[in-house]
């Protein structure tokens, strides 16, 4: 190897690894955004979980997952590398590190779906198949080079549909099995559980949001020099996706002074969210100004969304399916009318937008995508979660649910309460 291509790689394998700790990182930010936004006697038991997320996460992933998502296989599955056998150490195990923080937030995003009410025991059953099976089947479509949509150009650089949408849906099922919590909803009309910790809220998006330059720049695997005048190309994809967060904090905080007639801060919070997540797939195939756009009908459309499910009898406690599965389904499609030419010519995938005189080709790729992602997510998790709430069930019982999880499940409150506060 020539001393170029040893520092090159060195380079490389530095910033993918310094990326995969930020993503890593992300699990905090999920914690504290979570026990923030929910109540306090669920707090501890919020904590908990995310590291249950982790730890499962990684010893599936590493087992099953990753030989399903990038093992060579056919157009739908991979069947090989699993137990990362045939890896060599050194880049490629940190790729490993890189992909398994990005399935960690893909079930931390599922989990918000079922929130303050399930039991402990499914968080083990349904974290083990969706990271085997259900999250690196529809990764292996799109980020294989053998997957069927990959090979179609479906442009999702860092995961809007990998990651959250799948996330989000499997939150959806949940929620729907689940059913509203008790007192949510009172005589048809949803009763606001307010959230307890407004500070836990804004740190837990504060570390999403810095967290998020490692999702997305830390995509780009590289930290080469890209040609058409953009640089250092990671360097850029932090640019698309730093605008998007600050028009989705500002378009959701407009939405709620109108809709509302309120300067919500928690709708801003999910407003930062919802464009990340929107800005995931578009980073690197959009001009900074289109970032700006889907950034903020982000922000505004999950802020709308939120209220117009829960007016529905959707008891979504965190607006999971909102935040990561409609900004999901905005930023994937969101390419099929941005995505600029020179940009695609970069990342290699798919064809220029809709704007750029690419037509309806894309925007066609995308949808399909989406669509085929949320009905193999869906039917799935429904699958894997009523045969659960037909055995062990998934709920806990209303008299644990009342005290709440941090005593129920594990014996001592988060906040140190007495029962009954």
């Amino acid at each position: 190897m020539k001393a170029t291509d040893a520092i090159t790689l060195s380079l490389n394998s530095l910033w993918v690894l310094v990326a995969a700790i930020l993503v890593l990182l992300m699990q905090a930010g999920f914690a504290f955004l979570e026990a923030g936004s929910l109540q306090s006697k669920n707090a501890g038991h919020i904590t908990g979980k995310q590291i249950i997320t982790l730890a499962i996460s990684s010893i599936v992933f590493w087992a099953v997952g990753y030989g399903v998502a990038f093992g060579d296989g056919n157009g739908f599955i991979g069947y090989s590398k699993f137990f990362l056998s045939g890896i060599p150490a050194g880049y490629d195990s940190i790729f490993f590190l890189f992909q398994l923080a990005f399935a960690a937030v893909s079930l931390a995003i599922a989990w918000g779906g079922f929130a303050e009410r399930a039991k402990l025991a499914v968080y083990f059953i349904f974290g083990t198949v969706f990271v085997a099976i259900i999250y690196p089947v529809v990764g292996h479509w799109v980020w294989n080079s053998g997957g069927w949509l990959f090979k179609l150009g479906m442009q999702d650089f860092a995961g809007s549909t990998v990651v959250h949408l799948q996330g989000a849906t499997a939150a959806l099922i949940a929620t729907l099995l689940l059913g509203p919590r008790i007192g949510k909803f009172v005589d048809g009309k949803a009763k606001t559980f307010a959230a307890h910790n407004i500070p836990f809220v804004f740190l837990g998006t504060f570390i999403l949001w810095i967290g998020w330059f490692g999702f997305n720049a830390g995509s780009t695997v590289s930290t080469g020099v890209a040609t058409s005048g953009y640089g250092q190309f990671f360097g850029y994809v932090a640019l698309t996706t730093n605008l998007a967060a600050a028009a989705g904090a500002l378009g959701a905080l407009f939405a709620a002074m109108i809709i509302s007639k309120t300067a919500d801060i928690g709708a801003m919070c999910n407003g930062v969210l919802a464009a990340l997540v929107a800005i995931t797939a578009s980073c690197a195939f959009v001009e900074p100004w289109a970032a700006i756009v889907i950034g903020a009908v982000a922000g505004a459309f999950t802020y709308w969304t939120s209220i117009a499910l829960e007016a529905k009898g959707l008891d979504d406690p965190i607006y999971a399916f909102s935040v990561h599965g409609i900004s999901g389904v905005i930023g994937t499609l969101s390419t099929g009318f941005f995505a600029a030419p020179k940009l695609v010519a970069i990342a290699g995938v798919g064809k220029a937008g809709l704007f750029y005189g690419g037509g309806f080709h894309q925007l066609g790729v995308q949808a399909l995508g989406v669509i085929t992602a949320f009905v193999f997510v869906a039917v799935a998790s429904l699958i894997v979660l009523s045969i659960i709430k037909a055995t062990i069930g998934l709920r806990v019982s209303a008299e644990a649910e009342k005290a709440g999880l941090d005593i129920s499940e594990h014996g001592a409150y988060g906040y140190g309460e007495t029962e009954g506060k």
